[in-house]
């Protein structure tokens, strides 16, 4: 996943407001008490939101299941002169070598964890992560997002200067899924195009699910919040953000 089009991802994702996400995450992860220290990023990408947060103070730790993301991920790092480890891992096994002040899991990272199993270790291994009183926070797109915009339109696309791509969605009612096929055509040095299928699947999280998930897995102060605000998540929020701290107990 991600793998094909890691090269042409953050032209892709150019429209995506990273610095105003990474205020909004200083902002959550203050209201937990963290305003400086170490985050490890779950699901990083090509570090498009680890490099904003470096930037703010953190010391930031990438992991992404993409060995060629992390590759963009660090280049992108270097250049802004950065020093922040991207490591290969999967989320749901993270398993770092030093406690964290907060493990982060943005952009729809969660979404991609397709069962209970998957979520519960994911939840487990960040516990076991980050140290007694530091935040977990992630975000989701919400079941309406997924089901009603995302599949309720049809076919999407958009022909960009470098890049033209074609996307269908497919709503699976039952396991409240949605399986998303993307074709890509991205511009070459020498004028011709380059063809590139991508297959994904998203799972749609019901609020309680996570909610009850987090406690079973030993996470408290449980809050969450809407669309970049710090309202209470409903559900005509297109994406949720869930943040909760560390019990105490060992």
């Amino acid at each position: 996943m991600y793998e094909a089009f890691a090269e042409v991802y953050d032209e892709l994702m150019n429209d995506i407001d990273y610095e105003g996400w990474a205020d909004y995450y200083v902002r959550l992860l203050s209201i937990y008490g963290i305003r400086s220290g170490k985050i490890c990023e779950c699901a990083c990408g090509t570090g498009g939101l680890t490099i904003p947060l470096a930037a703010r103070g953190f010391s930031m730790t990438g992991v992404d299941l993409s060995q060629e993301m992390l590759w963009q991920a660090a280049q992108k790092s270097r250049k802004a002169g950065m020093a922040i480890p991207f490591v290969r891992q999967d989320m749901r096994g993270l398993h770092l070598h030093r406690p964290m002040d907060a493990v982060i899991a943005t952009c729809d990272g969660v979404n991609y964890l397709l069962n209970e199993g998957d979520l519960e270790s994911f939840l487990a291994a960040a516990r076991a992560a980050v140290r007694p009183g530091g935040a977990l926070i992630f975000d989701v797109s919400t079941p309406r997002k997924l089901k009603d915009v995302l599949c309720g339109g049809g076919l999407f696309g958009e022909d960009r200067e470098n890049i033209t791509y074609l996307w269908t969605n497919r709503w699976h009612e039952q396991k409240k899924t949605v399986e998303m096929a993307l074709t890509f055509f991205a511009r070459e040095e020498d004028g011709r195009y380059r063809r590139i299928d991508e297959k994904q699947k998203q799972r749609a999280w019901e609020a309680q699910e996570l909610k009850e998930a987090l406690w079973r897995s030993g996470f408290r102060a449980v809050s969450l919040y809407g669309d970049f605000t710090l309202q209470a998540a409903t559900e005509a929020h297109s994406r949720w953000h869930i943040a909760a701290t560390r019990s105490e107990e060992a």
